[in-house]
Order: C-alpha cells, then structure tokens, then sequence
C-alpha cells in the first residue's frame, strides 16, 4: 500500500487546480521536469495526462498510468458485446428476476462493474474510501458524462460521499454490491494486466474487509453479492446464500429477501 512519501501530485504548468487536488489528499505537488522514466523522487505521481487524471508508476519499465475510462477500451467492449443481463455479475445481483435495481457499490474503485450494472438498467451509488482512487472516479465519471453515447447509463451513476459505514438507514438500498481488494501471490497477479497489478500493489488489500458485510446486509433489502477470487475465505466467514462460479473467480450472494414479486 502506498504511504504518503511514495505518491504526489505531479504537474509540469502549476494551476489552482493542482493546488487544490494536493491539498485534498495532503500530498505535496512535485514539478515534472522529465519522463516519467527518470523521475525517481516519487515512486507513484497523480497526474493530468491528455486532459485526464491518471496515476503513473515512476521509473524504467512501468507500466502504462491507469485512469478511469467508461467511454472506451475494455469497458465500452463488454458493454456492446459482454453478454447483458446473462453476465454473472447480473445474475448475482438479480436481474434476471427485477429489470432495475437500486445499488450501492461500496468498493467502487474504477468504477467498471459499477458501469456494467447502470448499463443495464441499475441506478448505482458509487462509495470509495481510498483518496486518490475516489479522484480518479470523479474525474473519469466527469469525462463520461460529456459523451452523448452513453449519457442514459451515465444518469444512472452517483458518486457518493463517505463509505456506507456513513449511511445511518437500515434497509435503504435493493442490493449492495461489495469487491473488497484481496491479497494475491505472483501466480495470480501475474493474470492480471501489468498496469492494473501495480495499481492493486498500489491500493493494498483491504484489511477490514469482513466489517463491510455485516454493515452491507443492515443496509440492503433484498441481497448482497460479494466478488471473491478462487479459493478466496468467504467474507467475515459467514457462507453465502448461495455462489455463481466464474472462470477466475465467484459472486457469493446473500439473500435477505426474494427480489420475486416483491413491491
């Protein structure tokens, strides 16, 4: 996990904005006067690059910076050609039964799986703890919103503020929807993009991840659904309702209450 000595906010014209982003997150700003390549002072920098915010690895050899894109790439692939509402994550979440669904998707990340589900009909709260991760949402979901294409999935996406240890009502929400960030050993990152493994070396894993379930099955009335890696302990290790099996990893849900003619 990074530590505020080993991420800073880059800039080569500082603005306000920069200023403003630092201060946010208490990191300091550092001038990029070279390639990322040879600027060793910081091992990670949040940075703007071609009008978006990304975060990028330092030094020779990194992988690409990652940013948050909705609109394009892998994301804009499975929402033409991904398979609808006969994907696992749509089925673990019940839209196979109810054709919208309210959900909170308290580990948003980038946001992907978030966009899956408000493509299909989903109005979805995003909730992400991480500082610099949530900057990043927020500016990928403000770039999307300009594109016409999508603008219909885009109204169904809200970044919320806080985590939902921050929502006070029991009941509030169809589904809660949890992918907590798990330790994984070389073999399995090694499966992983080499961009997207350093962002989750970056993030670390998320050492209170069991506290959400509890907190996520007070909040949701009718299921929650956690995605877990093969062989991964359950959540707080309380076994699920039931479990979708995927290729690389599973959806355990827990029903609270059948979605089927429910008001």
């Amino acid at each position: 996990m990074f530590t505020p000595s080993s991420l800073a906010v880059a800039y080569r014209n500082s603005d306000g904005h920069v200023r403003d982003l630092a201060e946010r997150l208490g990191l300091t700003t550092f001038r990029l006067s070279t390639e990322l390549k040879f600027a060793t002072t910081y091992e990670y920098l949040l940075m703007h690059q071609e009008d978006a915010l990304v975060i990028a690895k330092t030094g020779k050899g990194a992988p690409k910076p990652v940013s948050v894109e909705l609109a394009t790439g892998a994301v804009d692939h499975r929402r033409k050609f991904g398979g609808g509402k006969g994907q696992d994550i749509a089925k673990a979440c019940g839209l196979n039964k109810r054709s919208s669904l309210t959900v909170f998707d308290a580990t948003a990340g980038l946001g992907r799986d978030s966009f899956v589900l408000a493509s299909l009909g989903c109005h979805v709260s995003l909730f992400e703890r991480v500082g610099f991760v949530r900057e990043l949402l927020a500016d990928g979901l403000e770039r999307a919103r300009l594109v016409a294409d999508i603008e219909d999935i885009m109204s169904n996406m809200m970044l919320a503020h806080g985590t939902i240890f921050d929502v006070m009502e029991d009941n509030c929400v169809d589904v809660v929807y949890l992918d907590p960030m798990f330790p994984h050993n070389d073999k399995s990152s090694a499966a992983v993009k080499k961009e997207m493994a350093f962002f989750r070396d970056l993030v670390g894993f998320d050492e209170d991840a069991d506290l959400l379930l509890p907190k996520a099955q007070q909040l949701a009335r009718f299921r929650v659904v956690v995605k877990r890696p093969k062989g991964a302990p359950y959540l707080n290790d309380q076994a699920p309702s039931y479990r979708l099996e995927g290729k690389s990893g599973r959806f355990d849900v827990y029903v609270k209450r059948s979605l089927e003619n429910a008001d």
